[in-house]
C-alpha cells in the first residue's frame, strides 16, 4: 500500500457524471478512506454513492447525465458552463490530483481546459474510453491531457500503452457490488409477491434519455407478454432522481410494476426475480453477479443510431458477451429492439428453465475471466491514485 508523503492528508477532487461513474466514484472514495484511515479529503461532483460518502457535489449529476448528440446539443450551453465552473473549482481548492471518472464528454473537456491553463497536477480517469469498440483516435487525445488511466477490463491497456499513456488494469468494481447478497424471498413477502408467480425486473436504464426512450418500448413488450403470462408480477429499479417520473409512468400500464430506489432494494428485486428485461450498460455485470438471466435491450435517437451504426466495431454491447466473444446473452439492439422481438425473447427464457441455467453459467465463466476473488478493484484503484500522489509529492 502506497505511504502519503510527509503525513499529509491526501486532497482528491473527483468528478463523476452520470450514475455510473458515482457508483464507481462512491466505491473509490470508501477504498481510499481504507487506505488512509481517514486521512483523505475530497470535492468534487458526483451522485448519490459519492454523497454517502460524504461528497457536496458542486454541480447536480443529473444535470451532466445525458448521452447521445440530438440530446446533448439543446443542453450544450449549460453543460460548457458547468466545465468552467468546475475547471475554476480545481484551480482555485489546488488539489493533489484530480480522479475523473467516464463521461468523456464533460470530464475530458475539464481535463482538456485544465491543461490549457498550465495546470500540471496529476489527471486521472478511471473507466477507458471503448477504444477496441469505436473511435481509436480517443487513446491518443486523452494521451495529451492525461497522467494515468485506470481501465476495467484486462484487455485494455495494451490499447494506452502504445499512445503513451500509462495504464492499469484495476478490475471491474461491479465485483464488489453487493450485487449477489440481495435477498430474494424478503422482497417478495415485503411486496406481497407470491413465491410461485414469475416477476420480471424491467431496468430502463439511470440516464434521463435512456428512461424516456425505454420505457414505452417495455410497456409496449408487456402488452405482448401479459395475454401469455397472466400471472407476471413487474418490479423496476431506478435511480432516484428519475424515480417519480418513473411512476409516473408506469401508472398507466397494463400490469402493476413496483417501482424501488436503492442499491439494497434492487439487489433485492434481483435476487426475487425470474428474469430482467435490461437497457444495455453496467448493470449487464450487476445481472451477471446476481445470476440473474436477462434479455438486453437498446433504442437509440435516430441522429445517435444513424452514427453508432457507422462507428461501432464491436460484435456486442453486453460485457459479458463482449469478455466470452459470443452472444450468451440475448441482445436487441437499435432496429431490432422491437416490442415483438422483446417479447419473443422474454417469453422463451421465462418458459425454459435449461436456457436460464445456460445463462447462469455463461455468467460465472464470464466473471471468473473479470478477476472476480481476487483483490478488491476499488482498493487497487485507490492504490494507484495515491502511489501516484506520493511519486509527485516525492
Amino acid at each position: 500500500m502506497p505511504e502519503e508523503s510527509a503525513g499529509k492528508a491526501p486532497f482528491i477532487f473527483i468528478i463523476a457524471g452520470e450514475p455510473s461513474g458515482d457508483v464507481l466514484g462512491g466505491a473509490l472514495m470508501a477504498a481510499l478512506k481504507a487506505r488512509t484511515g481517514g486521512a483523505v479529503r475530497f470535492a468534487g461532483i458526483g451522485g448519490e454513492r459519492m454523497g454517502e460518502e460524504g461528497l457536496r457535489s458542486l454541480v447536480p449529476i443529473e444535470e451532466l447525465a445525458i448521452i447521445g448528440l440530438a440530446e446533448v446539443l439543446p443542453r450544450a450551453r449549460r453543460i460548457f458552463r458547468r466545465v468552467r465552473e468546475t475547471v475554476d473549482a480545481v484551480v482555485r481548492l489546488r488539489p493533489d490530483a484530480v480522479v475523473t471518472i467516464d463521461s468523456s464528454g464533460f470530464t475530458w473537456r475539464v481535463a482538456q481546459r485544465l491543461r490549457a491553463r498550465g495546470e500540471t497536477l496529476p489527471l486521472i480517469h478511471y473507466v477507458a474510453p471503448m477504444v477496441w469498440a469505436w473511435r481509436a483516435g480517443k487513446a491518443r487525445r486523452m494521451a495529451r491531457w492525461y497522467d494515468h488511466l485506470l481501465a476495467l477490463l484486462p484487455f485494455e491497456p495494451p490499447y494506452f500503452a502504445a499512445v503513451g499513456l500509462p495504464c492499469s488494469y484495476v478490475g471491474h468494481p461491479i465485483l464488489e457490488s453487493g450485487a449477489e447478497a440481495g435477498d430474494g424471498p424478503g422482497f417478495r413477502l415485503r411486496h406481497d409477491i407470491p413465491a410461485d408467480a414469475p416477476l420480471l425486473c424491467l431496468l430502463p436504464g439511470s440516464r434521463s434519455g435512456e428512461v424516456g426512450r425505454m420505457l414505452p418500448v417495455f410497456a409496449a413488450t408487456l402488452r405482448h407478454l401479459l395475454p401469455d403470462f397472466p400471472r407476471l408480477h413487474l418490479v423496476v429499479p431506478c435511480v432516484d432522481f428519475l424515480a417519480e417520473r418513473v411512476e409516473q409512468v408506469v401508472s398507466a400500464w397494463p400490469a402493476r410494476a413496483i417501482v424501488v430506489r436503492g442499491r439494497a432494494e434492487k439487489y433485492a428485486a434481483f435476487a426475487a426475480s425470474n428474469l430482467a428485461l435490461a437497457t444495455s450498460g453496467t448493470v449487464a455485470l450487476e445481472l451477471a453477479l446476481a445470476e440473474l438471466p436477462a434479455v438486453i435491450a437498446y433504442r437509440a435517437n435516430p441522429v445517435t443510431a444513424w452514427l453508432l451504426r457507422r462507428v461501432v466495431k464491436a460484435p456486442y454491447a453486453n460485457l459479458v458477451n463482449l469478455i466470452l466473444g459470443r452472444e450468451a446473452i440475448p441482445e436487441l439492439l437499435l432496429e431490432e429492439c422491437t416490442p415483438d422481438r422483446l417479447s419473443s425473447a422474454v417469453a422463451v427464457l421465462l418458459r425454459n428453465g435449461a436456457a436460464r441455467a445456460e445463462q447462469i453459467d455463461a455468467y460465472r465463466e464470464g466473471l471468473e475471466r473479470l478477476g472476480r476473488g481476487g483483490l478488491s478493484p476499488a482498493l487497487r484503484a485507490a492504490d494507484k491514485v495515491l502511489e501516484i500522489i506520493a511519486a509527485r509529492h516525492a
